[in-house]
């Protein structure tokens, strides 16, 4: 219950980061871009790889505080940040053939899903 206590709470300050960042970059440079979702992208990449960094060489906090930071507050702040960790885990492993296709299918696959999701309930609710 811990864990799922620690997951929620970095959750939600996570999602209400992302929310107030992405409507400040919006107000600050305008919305003709996506530049709050590329900001909070990577802004939440570079932290991650901090973090990760941090808690392999300095500091061994508990598994709930580690699942805080990680999966909660980062994970609701940028899915794009766990992305970015799992091909970079995979480079270093020298799996280069799968992080390339772990890159194109989760790009091109998830756009393309998010497309054709569109278009079903575009079709079934027109």
């Amino acid at each position: 219950m811990n864990m799922i206590l620690s997951i929620a709470a970095g959750g939600a300050i996570g999602a209400v980061g992302r929310y107030l960042t992405m409507v400040g970059i919006g107000q600050w440079i305008g919305h003709g871009f996506p530049y709050g979702t590329l900001i909070v992208n990577i802004v939440g990449s570079f932290a991650l790889g901090s973090l990760i960094e941090i808690l392999a060489l300095t500091w061994s906090p508990s598994v709930e505080i580690r699942a805080f930071f990680i999966v909660g507050l980062l994970g609701a702040f940028t899915t794009f940040s766990t992305f970015s960790l799992d091909v970079i885990t995979l480079i270093e492993r020298g799996e280069f053939l799968p992080a390339a296709s772990y890159i194109i299918a989760s790009v091109v696959v998830s756009i393309a899903a998010l497309f054709f999701g569109m278009m079903i309930f575009r079709h079934i609710l027109a």
